[in-house]
């Protein structure tokens, strides 16, 4: 199967990244054709230093490389160097209804957190994620559970296109976890862990130890002191539980069995030490790539040689069948 995903560059990476996405990818390089690209342009809808952009899609790159992204196996680039991204958003963008757009949740969500700042890129940001996908041709998507209504668009605008104008598309699936596509903030767990919320928040993947400790140690919990998942009743420790669960290939049942009669302190602090053990190679392997600013330069121009040759095919196809050429 072609894979095609991206996470935007501002801001770290953060576990909740790491669980709903990533580890996917990990799993998929080896058996699929996987293209991940740093979103950029997607980044620019909320607002951004512009003299930080380009370290921080370094930093992204060395992010996906640390946590095991092999770029003999896998396609990376910066989706702002492919330009047929934003051709296709804007050819996709003249048969979407506008109606889908404004129901979309995360627009309802961030044009209420930047209220100084609702521009037009927040509401068709659907589209040119449609086009990231629907460029590849991909047959997946591997999401978190919000990005689930902007992949349903996807299909929607693929079956749209091919019905008016000639098959091109496949509609793409979306690839979530079995459980933890939506890992909640340390801080509030009835909220999704952000990377733009305060940094107690989240862990992010290269967080020193004493800073993890700090974070899980005062990571807000419930009332009782049971290590029972209940996401209604008990949220934040049924979302500390989950994370836990999926850095240690461990059910969760047999967790809760390993701490009865044991309480949240004790809990905490076996899960900051899985956290911290799991990180380390991480941490390790960010350390060593910050040094090899050439490396980091030849993996992204050979992928954005890789993925412009897929991206040229697919829009000779689309201008012809739009009538373009």
């Amino acid at each position: 199967m072609r894979i095609v995903s991206g996470i935007q560059p501002t801001g770290p990476i953060h576990v909740g990244n790491y669980l709903g996405a990533i580890k996917q990818w990990i799993s998929l390089q080896d058996k699929n054709e996987c293209v991940f690209f740093v979103a950029d342009l997607h980044a620019l809808t909320t607002p951004y230093e512009a003299k930080d952009l380009q370290k921080s899609v370094t930093e992204k790159v060395i992010a996906y490389l640390a946590a095991g992204l092999d770029p003999d196996k896998v396609i990376i680039f910066t989706q702002s160097k492919v330009k047929e991204h934003t051709e296709l958003a804007w050819l996709l963008s003249t048969i979407c209804p506008i109606g889908e757009l404004e129901r979309m949740t995360q627009y309802k969500d961030k044009s209420k957190k930047y209220k100084e700042n609702i521009n037009a890129g927040l509401l068709t940001y659907p589209v040119l994620m449609a086009a990231d996908i629907l460029l590849y041709k991909a047959q997946a998507v591997p999401t978190g559970k919000d990005q689930e209504q902007h992949v349903e668009l996807t299909r929607t605008l693929a079956r749209k296109f091919n019905q008016k104008f000639g098959q091109i598309f496949p509609e793409p699936k979306s690839m979530m976890p079995e459980y933890g596509a939506k890992i909640m903030s340390l801080s509030d767990p009835k909220k999704k862990m952000s990377k733009s919320d305060e940094s107690k928040s989240y862990i992010s993947l290269f967080d020193e130890p004493e800073v993890i400790t700090k974070k899980i140690m005062s990571a807000e919990t419930d009332s009782g002191k049971e290590v029972v998942y209940n996401v209604t009743k008990k949220p934040g420790i049924s979302n500390l539980l989950t994370i836990y669960s999926l850095l240690t290939d461990k059910p969760i049942p047999e967790i809760q069995k390993d701490f009865t009669g044991k309480g949240y302190g004790d809990f905490k602090k076996a899960l900051t030490k899985v956290i911290i053990d799991y990180l380390e190679p991480f941490r390790r392997k960010q350390k060593e790539l910050q040094s090899r600013e050439v490396y980091i330069k030849e993996i992204l121009e050979k992928g954005q040689e890789r993925a412009r040759i897929i991206a040229e095919t697919t829009m000779l196809e689309v201008r012809s069948k739009m009538g373009l050429t």
